[in-house]
């Protein structure tokens, strides 16, 4: 009878529009199509986006660079115009092994984000306090080098060749000194509720330490070089 079919033909209806028969939603595919319910767990929390931190610390990494550029350029122009007339110093040999230390601490740091990726917490904190321990005495390596200097009657005024030296030395310390602060934070803070993980923060703090490694490097040859 007609009248029956028409009212299974709608119950049928209703039990679609109800949501029996919906077919399930991309979220639920994209989960993994697993069937046990993943639509309903809530979205994992977005990772921060790693550039833009990045990105600042290389925009200060270059204003630094082009600091020391221009230094390097006066000191090379005076050096080659006084070639004969070079008021040179002698180098302090603390400086030899100041530059032991502070390489000494790009490695460490490594091995600290190392210990970070293997969820060693304990092992990290360790070997990442070593490597702010080292940046301090490496400052304190310097400030030896400076007291040597002046027991030599070596002031800033006493010459060129001492000028660029202290200009250099305490530059690089100070900058130094920042980075020592950024290991500090990275290594105290609680990073719980952060927007920034502590593996980022660590990653980030050290393109710094490595240029403030190699910046020394550089600065040593020329001083050696130029004295």
């Amino acid at each position: 009878m007609p009248g029956p079919a028409i009212d299974e033909i709608e119950l049928i209806i209703e039990d679609i529009r109800g949501g029996g028969g919906k077919p399930p939603s991309r979220d639920n595919d994209d989960d993994g199509g697993d069937g046990g319910g993943g639509g309903d767990r809530a979205p994992e929390p977005r990772q921060p986006n790693s550039k833009k931190y990045s990105t600042a610390v290389l925009i200060g990494i270059a204003s630094i660079v082009m600091l020391f550029l221009v230094l390097t350029a006066a000191f090379v122009a005076l050096r080659v115009e006084n070639l004969h007339n070079w008021p040179g110093i002698r180098m302090p040999g603390i400086l030899w092994v100041n530059t032991s230390v502070l390489l000494l601490s790009s490695a460490t740091l490594e091995l600290a984000r190392r210990k970070l990726r293997m969820q060693d917490a304990a092992g990290f904190r360790r070997m990442w306090g070593l490597t702010t321990g080292l940046g301090l005495l490496f400052v304190g390596g310097q400030a030896i080098a400076w007291r040597q200097l002046a027991v030599q009657g070596v002031y800033v005024t006493s010459g060129l060749a001492s000028s660029f030296f202290y200009v250099f030395t305490a530059l690089h310390a100070v900058h130094l000194l920042g980075g020592i602060c950024a290991l500090s934070y990275v290594g105290l803070r609680k990073f719980d509720s952060a927007n920034l993980s502590r593996s980022l923060a660590a990653e980030v703090a050290s393109y710094y330490w490595h240029f403030m490694d190699g910046l020394w490097l550089f600065l040593l040859a020329l001083l050696y070089l130029g004295s």
